[in-house]
């Protein structure tokens, strides 16, 4: 199995070009399946996520084709079944996102209950009660969701909970339904109103984007087109993450500062020197000291929670004490004991951790519980004195591209082994 190990102490600098965001893409992959005929999304991350959508809809029949760029074009004329088997959808929970394009496109639609990362319960329930409003007949047995619908029909909706992979999914669904749908309370991130950005660029009508409230005026048909996937705004604040931490200078380009503006805050809060155009982002933290930082995770425009492990990581070696309290996800602390394992000051107190800053941390095995847990323990082993050996790094894979290639550029001390 491969590992990733790191000798820590060597400062940051340089410059690291962002890729396209993964929680933008796998939507936007699952919407290709409303398109009638061929689609192109560029931008897209080289990811162990991204060719877990791809073999789902391979799967399904559609024609995928990747050109030397990584530009995925889609053709749906082909597709053959309304089926994401258990064997995929175990493995990554957004897998979920084609349950309301299928739907609303073809019908009929067979989804495995989700897996992925372990960070908590994330039900569907929402997703699928959006559906039934909106007339679809939905059944769950032998782990799998089973929904039919002749036509979707517009609905009022409002969301008992924000939850971006349930708003995407019945935005999706209602773009073909006949009538009017209103999705109140919906999620703001960055990555759904990328979504709705494409779906109007393909034909549909959607209003409100970018607010809690979305109007979609159903249509008859979309149409493939090219999008651009936005900069991933994770990507962007773990490599400024990872300068800060270091006590280093690096600049992000391809970057996208509007979706990170209360984590820049943040990073300035820290101590760091933050700089940025419309499309790039530099920290310096060269000859500064890293103070802590409290942090409450809440959906955009607050906190993000994909960063809450990341800024444990840097309050972990900070000058302070800190408060980090988790409000999405409430399984998402399984870091901590990692972190603790590298000298880490961390006491939990159910959702809360309360950090208190070490002068060292020190190199040590540790093993990734998650995707973002993997980030915080990359940022640690950088920072901490000797050699860290990070363990089931294919949580890494799923969200970041060649992060230790990037990272060595950077002048970091890492690389990946076997065994």
């Amino acid at each position: 199995m491969e590992k990733l190990v790191i000798h820590g102490g060597k400062q940051l600098n340089g410059e690291v070009v962002i890729s396209g965001a993964k929680n933008a893409v796998l939507p936007l992959l699952a919407a290709t399946l409303l398109a009638d005929g061929k689609m192109t999304i560029k931008n897209v991350p080289r990811l162990r996520d991204v060719n877990t959508t791809i073999k789902l809809l391979e799967g399904m029949g559609v024609t995928v084709s990747v050109d030397d760029d990584y530009n995925i074009t889609t053709d749906t004329r082909s597709i053959t079944s309304y089926c994401a088997p258990y064997e995929l959808v175990k493995t990554m929970r957004a897998s979920i996102l084609v349950l309301g394009p299928t739907l609303a496109r073809y019908g009929e639609v067979e989804v495995s209950l989700p897996g992925g990362c372990a960070i908590g319960s994330r039900p569907v329930n929402i997703h699928l009660s959006g559906l039934e409003a909106m007339g679809a007949s939905i059944s769950v047995e032998e782990g799998f969701i089973r929904a039919k619908a002749k036509r979707l029909k517009g609905a009022n909706i409002v969301m008992e909970k924000v939850t971006v992979t349930g708003t995407a999914n019945l935005l999706m669904a209602a773009v073909l339904a006949e009538g009017v749908t209103t999705l109140d309370n919906a999620a703001r991130e960055p990555e759904v109103t990328d979504l709705a950005n494409c779906l109007n660029k393909m034909g549909a009508k959607i209003s409100g984007i970018d607010t809690t409230s979305l109007r979609i005026e159903g249509v008859d048909r979309l149409q493939g087109v090219e999008y651009t996937v936005l900069p991933d705004r994770i990507e962007t604040g773990t490599y400024l993450a990872a300068a800060a931490i270091t006590g280093g200078k690096i600049k992000v380009l391809n970057a996208a500062p509007s979706t990170l503006e209360i984590v820049l805050q943040k990073f300035r809060d820290a101590g760091a020197l933050i700089t940025t155009s419309t499309d790039w982002i530099e920290l310096d933290m060269q000859e500064r000291i890293l103070k802590s930082v409290d942090i409450t995770t809440e959906p955009h425009p607050g906190f993000p929670t994909d960063m809450q492990a990341q800024f444990m990581a840097m309050n972990s070696c900070a000058r302070g004490i800190s408060v980090i309290t988790e409000n999405i996800f409430e399984n998402r602390m399984m870091h901590v004991a990692e972190l603790m394992r590298m000298g880490a000051n961390i006491r939990l107190e159910g959702n809360t951790a309360i950090v208190a800053g070490m002068p060292d941390l020190f190199g040590a095995p540790v093993m990734a519980t998650d995707l973002r847990a993997s980030a915080s323990l990359i940022l640690a082993g950088l920072a901490a004195n000797g050699k860290t050996i990070i363990d089931r790094i294919y949580h890494t894979d799923r969200g970041y591209e060649k992060i230790e290639v990037r990272l060595q550029k950077l002048g970091a001390n890492i690389e990946r082994v076997n065994g």
